[in-house]
């Protein structure tokens, strides 16, 4: 069981380091002036919809990811085998990190083609609300009460 909390955790180690260095690598590129910065840049209507859509994305999805891993936590995972528990756990990480990245590459998308601080703002604020969700082999035990083998 060790074995498959150490992959678990590798894993997951994985897939939070790519959820910030490939938004970092996607803003050195934007700040390398590509053609499409700043595309739409004096369009008030479409500065408006996509600022509203970027801001409910975030509304909606930060604290909707960390709620709902809680909640899936204390009713599904407490209830199934360590096994499967671990299976979950990974399942349910990635999901919420996922939820995290919409708001993420939907204001950083909408900030170069529209050079909005909202926008940037919304992103920054997902950026931030995934340091909540950061992996580790104490906090894994701890969510899943497992007490490490001596």
């Amino acid at each position: 069981m060790e074995e498959q909390i150490k992959r678990k955790i590798f894993r997951l180690k994985c897939g939070f380091v790519c959820f910030w260095i490939l938004p970092v690598l996607f803003i050195v590129w934007g700040e390398t002036d590509p053609e499409w910065i700043g595309l739409y840049v004096g369009n008030a209507r479409i500065a408006y919809y996509a600022e509203t859509i970027v801001i409910l994305l975030t509304a909606l999805c930060v604290p909707f990811s960390l709620k709902l891993f809680a909640w899936v936590l204390r009713r599904k995972i407490d209830a199934v085998s360590i096994a499967d528990a671990l299976q979950l756990y990974e399942i349910w990480s990635t999901i919420r990190l996922i939820l995290l990245a919409l708001p993420l590459w939907a204001g950083l998308v909408m900030y170069y083609l529209l050079l909005s601080n909202k926008s940037l703002l919304c992103a920054l604020i997902a950026f931030t609300a995934s340091l909540f969700c950061l992996p580790g082999e104490k906090r894994l035990r701890n969510e899943l009460h497992i007490d490490k083998e001596v």
